[in-house]
C-alpha cells in the first residue's frame, strides 16, 4: 500500500504496438483489442467486465477518482490514509475486514495504491470466491464509515507515519520529491504536496475531517469497478447490481481543470542528507498532463536521451566524463499536469556543477543530431513487448481498463492511445525538446552527504525540510481492541451473511516438457500461447559459491560485463540489436548462480537466442567497460553503507554464517576486493567455472519444444564441457543462546531489525511445511500474529514478516521490519513474546485459516509467465515433481494441530536467535539489555559514520 503509481498503470501510459524489420520497414500489426463490457448503475457506479479464461481466477479492482489532488492544504495525506482505513473493517465484513477474508479465500493479498489522482483497491482470487469479493467491495464502499472510531484513526495514523519514515525519512534522498514538487507547483496547486502527506497534517486529522472526506469522495458516482478473469458475465452483473445498487449516489463531482505550470525562474535548492553517501542532482521541468498529444513524444525523448549506450546523456556523463554509472530520465504525467524528472547520482566527491555542465553538453549533442527513424523504431519495438507483458495477468488487464475509463473517459481508448504513440515522428521529438526543455526554467535539487556542501550547484538555497526528532513517548496511545459501536446502515437484505463459495476450480498445472542436451544443459519448458511472448533464463550454478573470500565480487562483475558487448559487437551495437527486435536480455549473479534472462516476442525468439549465444559464448572482455563497472560497483558499495536496510542485510549475513563461510559476504564485494580484481580474474572464472553441466535452461511462453531445442543448437554444440565441483558449505549452527547486536546509524528515524538463525534447506522434507507453519506467525501478512500485534495492535511498524528461505545449499529463518525508533525495545520484546507463545497458543482456528489460504491460493499459483518460470526453477533446482503443487496440497490437507506444534518446536527458537538492530544507538541501545540476553554488542563502535 504505497503512495506511488501502480507499476501496471504506468506501463500503460507508455505502451505501443509497433515493430521494425531489420531493413527498417515497418511490419503491419493488427489492431489490438481487449474486449470488455461496460455499464453504469443508477447510482453512477461505472462497471467494466472483461472475460479471460486462461486461469480459474478473477481480479477485482475498485478505483475511486480521488487522490492527493482532492485534498485541502493543512489536511494532506487523507486519500492515502483512506487507502489504509478501507481494509480494516466494515459493518458486515467485521474487524479485520478484507485482509482477514483474503486469507480465508486464497486471495493474492488485498492491496491498494494511491497517487495524485486516484486510489485503487485490488485483489486476484480463485473464481469460486468472486461473489464474496463483490460483496466485500460493496461493503467497503457503502457500509464502512461508521466503523472508523477515534482508536482506529489513532492507530492508522501511526501506521502511515511509519510508512513515511520507512519510505522517505529513513532512506537516502528520500525528501527529494517533496522539495521538487513544493517548488515546481505553486502554493494552492493540488500537486504542491506529497501523496503521503505530512506527519503534522496526519497527526492533526480529526474523526470529523475523515468522515467529511469519505462522504465527499467515496461514492458510487466517483468510482469504477473492474472485474476481469474467468467469469460468467450475466451472473457477475447480477451480483454487482445486488450488492452495489442500493448504495446512494453522492454529490456531483465536478471535473478538475487542467493546471499545467509555467516557471518564472529557475530554482536551485540543496540539502545535506543524513543517509546519503554520494551527491545527487535532480532536475525537473514542467510539462503536460496525461494523454496530452505531446506526452507521447516526450516519452520517446526521455528514453532516447538516457537509455542505453547510444543515449546522448549517457555518452557524456558515463562514458566520456565518468561522473556517474546511471542517468534516470522519465516523464511523470498526472491528470492535471506533468513533469520531466532527470536524476544523476554522481560518484563520491563529484561536484554537481560538473554534472550539470555535462548534462548541458549531452543535450547539445541531441540538439545537433536529433533522433533517427531507426532509433525511433527501436524504442517502439521495446514498447510493444512492454505492452504484452502488462497484459499477462487478469489484474493487469483490469488496471488498464480502469485507467482509460477514469482518465480518458473510455476503456476503449487503448486503440487511440496506440495510434498516438505510433504517430510520433523524429520532428515531434525535437519539437517537444524545444518546447519543454531547451532554455526553459527548471527546479534543481542538490542532495549531498553531511559536510559536503561544497559539492552543491552554485547559487543554491537551503531546502525547507522538517526532520522528525526522536522523542520518547511522543506518540499518542490508543486501544485498538475497542469495538466500534454504531447503528448499522439499513439494507434491503441481510448483508451480514457472507455469500457462499461457487464451484471449486480445478488446480490447473501447466504441462512441463524436459530435455537434456548432449552438452549437459538441462532444458525445462512450458508452452503457453495466451500472449505472444517468451520469457527465459539460463541458470549456471556457482556464483559467489565458487569465489575466493579474499577477492569477492568476481562473479558479479563477470555477469554484468557479459552484456557489455560481444566478440563481434560493441556495447552499443549489442544494445541496438536487442532493442530493435523489442527484446530484453539481462545477466546478473547471485550467491549461487550466474543467470542470463530475458523476454522477447515469440516471433523474435530465434533472433534473441542468437544474441544470447553471443553473450554467453563470445564475451568481448572490453577493458573500458570493465573499468566503468568497477567504478560503478564501488560507488554502489559506498552508497549502501548509509542505507539502514542494506546495512542490516550485510551485517546479518556476517553474523549468521561467520567469517569462514563465503555466504557471509555480499556478492558484489567490498571496496578493497573490487579494487583488487583485474580482467584476468573474470576470464579465469569464466574459463574455469561456467559449464553446460551446471546449467539449467527455463523457458515459458508462445514457443514449442522443437523451436526451443533448435535455438539452443549452438550452445549445445560449441559450449565446452568441464567438470566443476561446488564444495559443500559448512552449515552454520543455531546460536547456543540469543545475543542482541546493534549497528549505530545516528539519527535513524526507524530501527531496522533482522532477527533469525540458520534453518532447513529448500530441499529438506520439512521446508515447505515449515513455511506453512509460519503462515499465522509472520508469513501471512495481515493474517499473521506479528502484523496483527505490531502493526494493527500497536502501530509500531508499517510492515513485518517472517519466513523460511533457502536453496539446495543453505537455509535460514528471518524476521524483518522497520520499527518506530522510540519503541525499539518494546517492539523487540513483543516479537520475542509472540515467538515464545506461538506453539502454546496454536489452535484449530489457526490451522483452518492456514489451510484455507494455502489450498485455495493454488488456483492462481501459475497465472503469469513469471510464475510459470518460477515453477520450472523449483522443479529443476529442488528435484520436485511436475505436480508438486498437488502433492503439497495433499500434505496441507493432512496437517493436524499437533503436526504444526511439532514443527514449531523444531524450527521456532526465540532463545537461540540473532537479534540484529540497525538504528540510533544513543537513544535505543541501552534499553535492549532488558530483553534478557545480556548487554547488546555494538558492532561499529569504532567507526566514524559521518
Amino acid at each position: 500500500m504505497k503512495p506511488i503509481k501502480s507499476l501496471f498503470l504506468s506501463l500503460f501510459v507508455l505502451i505501443a504496438i509497433s515493430a521494425c524489420k531489420q531493413n527498417e520497414t515497418k511490419e503491419t500489426t493488427p489492431e489490438f483489442k481487449v474486449d470488455f463490457e461496460k455499464f453504469t448503475l443508477d447510482n453512477g457506479l461505472q462497471v467494466i467486465l472483461h472475460v479471460d479464461r486462461s486461469d480459474p481466477v478473477a481480479a477485482v479492482a475498485l478505483t475511486a477518482h480521488v487522490g492527493s489532488a482532492r485534498e485541502k492544504e493543512g489536511r494532506t495525506g487523507f486519500a492515502h490514509l483512506f487507502e489504509h482505513l478501507l481494509f480494516l473493517e466494515s459493518e458486515n465484513l467485521g474487524k479485520g475486514g478484507l485482509d482477514q477474508m483474503s486469507a480465508r479465500i486464497g486471495g493474492s493479498g488485498a492491496n491498494g495504491s494511491t497517487n495524485r489522482d486516484r486510489t485503487n483497491y485490488f485483489q486476484t482470487v480463485p473464481k469460486d470466491a468472486l461473489e464474496k469479493m463483490i460483496w466485500a467491495e460493496a461493503d467497503k464502499l457503502g457500509f464502512f464509515i461508521n466503523t472508523v472510531t477515534e482508536p482506529v484513526l489513532a492507530k492508522e495514523k501511526q501506521v502511515v507515519k511509519n510508512e513515511k519514515r520507512q519510505s522517505i525519512d529513513n532512506r537516502p534522498y528520500g525528501h527529494t520529491s517533496a522539495v521538487i514538487n513544493s517548488n515546481l507547483y505553486p502554493e494552492g496547486h493540488p500537486y504542491n504536496w506529497e501523496v503521503i502527506g505530512s506527519l503534522e497534517d496526519l497527526q492533526n486529522a480529526t474523526l470529523a475531517d475523515v468522515k467529511e472526506f469519505y462522504r465527499r469522495w467515496y461514492t458510487p458516482n466517483n468510482t469504477t469497478l473492474t472485474i476481469a478473469g474467468d467469469i460468467d458475465v450475466e451472473q457477475t452483473k447480477a451480483w454487482v447490481k445486488k450488492y452495489f445498487d442500493e448504495i446512494p449516489r453522492g454529490e456531483a463531482i465536478p471535473n478538475l481543470e487542467k493546471q499545467p505550470v509555467n516557471l518564472k525562474s529557475t530554482k536551485r535548492l540543496f540539502y545535506e542528507d543524513n543517509f546519503a553517501r554520494a551527491p545527487q542532482l535532480t532536475m525537473a521541468w514542467p510539462t503536460v498532463p496525461e494523454y496530452h498529444k505531446d506526452s507521447y513524444a516526450l516519452n520517446v525523448l526521455t528514453s532516447y536521451l538516457s537509455d542505453g549506450k547510444k543515449a546522448p546523456l549517457n555518452k557524456v556523463l558515463i562514458d566520456d566524463e565518468k561522473l556517474t554509472d546511471n542517468v534516470s530520465f522519465y516523464q511523470y504525467n498526472s491528470e492535471l499536469a506533468g513533469q520531466l524528472m532527470l536524476t544523476v547520482t554522481a560518484f563520491d566527491q563529484t561536484d554537481l556543477n560538473t554534472v550539470a555542465s555535462a548534462i548541458k553538453n549531452g543535450l547539445k549533442d541531441f540538439e545537433l543530431n536529433g533522433i533517427s527513424e531507426k532509433d525511433l523504431n527501436r524504442i517502439k519495438a521495446g514498447q510493444e513487448t512492454d505492452f504484452y507483458r502488462g497484459l499477462s495477468s487478469v489484474l493487469g488487464k483490469g488496471f488498464q481498463l480502469a485507467q482509460y475509463e477514469i482518465f480518458a473517459g473510455d476503456p476503449g481508448f487503448i486503440n487511440q492511445d496506440v495510434k498516438n504513440i505510433l504517430a510520433v515522428t523524429p520532428e515531434d521529438v525535437m519539437r517537444v525538446y524545444n518546447t519543454y526543455i531547451k532554455d526553459k526554467n527548471f527546479i534543481a535539487t542538490s542532495f549531498v552527504p553531511k559536510g559536503q556542501k561544497s559539492l552543491v550547484l552554485d547559487n543554491s538555497q537551503l531546502a525547507d525540510i522538517k526532520e522528525e526528532k526522536i522523542v520518547e513517548g511522543a506518540e499518542e496511545t490508543f486501544d485498538a481492541s475497542i469495538a466500534a459501536t454504531y447503528e448499522k446502515t439499513p439494507s434491503s437484505f441481510d448483508r451480514s451473511v457472507e455469500p457462499p463459495y461457487g464451484s471449486s476450480p480445478e488446480l490447473n498445472i501447466p504441462t512441463v516438457w524436459k530435455k537434456e542436451l548432449e552438452s549437459g544443459v538441462k532444458v525445462y519448458g512450458i508452452e503457453n500461447n495466451e500472449v505472444p511472448l517468451v520469457q527465459f533464463e539460463i541458470q549456471i550454478a556457482g556464483g559467489l559459491l565458487l569465489e575466493n573470500k579474499d577477492q569477492v565480487g568476481v562473479s558479479n562483475l563477470l555477469a554484468n560485463l557479459m552484456t557489455k558487448g560481444t566478440k563481434n559487437k560493441t556495447t552499443e551495437e549489442l544494445e541496438n540489436a536487442i532493442e530493435s527486435i523489442g527484446a530484453s536480455i539481462y545477466s546478473y549473479a547471485t550467491e549461487e548462480s550466474i543467470i542470463i534472462s530475458g523476454t522477447t516476442l515469440s516471433k523474435h525468439f530465434d533472433k534473441t537466442m542468437d544474441l544470447v549465444n553471443e553473450v554467453l559464448l563470445e564475451p568481448r572482455w572490453d577493458e573500458a567497460e570493465f573499468e566503468l563497472l568497477k567504478q560503478s560497483t564501488i560507488s554502489n558499495i559506498q552508497r549502501s553503507k548509509a542505507n539502514p536496510n542494506s546495512i542490516a542485510s550485510d551485517e546479518f549475513s556476517k553474523l549468521l554464517y561467520g567469517e569462514n563461510n563465503i555466504l557471509a559476504y555480499n556478492n558484489r564485494g567490498t571496496e578493497a576486493s573490487v579494487n583488487s580484481i583485474d580482467l584476468i580474474d573474470l576470464k579465469n572464472y569464466y574459463n574455469k567455472n561456467l559449464s553446460p553441466q551446471l546449467t539449467n535452461f527455463h523457458v515459458v511462453g508462445a514457443i514449442s519444444e522443437q523451436d526451443v531445442v533448435k535455438a539452443l543448437d549452438k550452445i549445445d554444440t560449441t559450449w565446452e564441457s568441464k567438470d566443476v565441483a561446488i564444495t559443500e558449505l559448512p552449515m552454520p549452527l543455531y546460536p547456543e543462546k540469543s545475543t542482541v547486536y546493534f549497528y549505530d546509524v545516528p539519527g535513524a528515524k526507524q530501527s531496522v531489525i533482522r532477527f533469525g538463525y540458520p534453518s532447513v534447506k529448500a530441499t529438506h522434507k520439512d521446508f515447505y511445511l515449515a513455511n506453512v507453519m509460519n503462515y499465522r506467525l509472520g508469513g501471512g501478512g495481515f493474517a499473521s500474529q506479528l502484523t496483527q500485534e505490531l502493526r494493527e495492535g500497536k502501530g509500531y511498524t508499517y510492515g513485518i514478516r517472517s519466513r523460511f528461505s533457502g536453496s539446495q545449499y543453505v537455509g535460514e529463518y528471518t524476521i524483518s521490519s522497520g520499527i518506530r525508533t522510540n519503541v525499539t525495545y518494546e517492539a523487540s520484546s513483543l516479537i520475542k513474546q509472540i515467538l515464545e507463545d506461538y506453539g502454546k497458543n496454536y489452535n484449530e482456528e489457526d490451522l483452518e485459516v492456514t489451510k484455507g489460504y494455502t489450498i485455495k491460493s493454488t488456483a492462481r499459483a501459475f497465472e503469469t509467465l513469471g510464475a510459470k518460470l518460477d515453477m520450472l526453477s523449483n522443479i529443476s533446482n529442488y528435484e520436485l515433481s511436475d505436480d508438486y503443487a498437488k502433492q503439497r496440497e495433499t500434505l496441507v490437507k493432512e496437517l493436524t494441530v499437533d503436526d504444526v506444534k511439532t514443527l514449531i518446536t523444531h524450527y521456532i527458537k526465540p532463545n537461540q536467535m540473532i537479534y540484529l538492530i540497525v538504528g540510533d544507538a544513543e537513544t535505543q541501545l541501552d534499553k535492549l539489555e532488558a530483553l534478557g540476553f545480556g548487554k547488546p554488542v555494538l558492532l561499529n563502535q569504532n567507526e566514524n559514520l559521518e
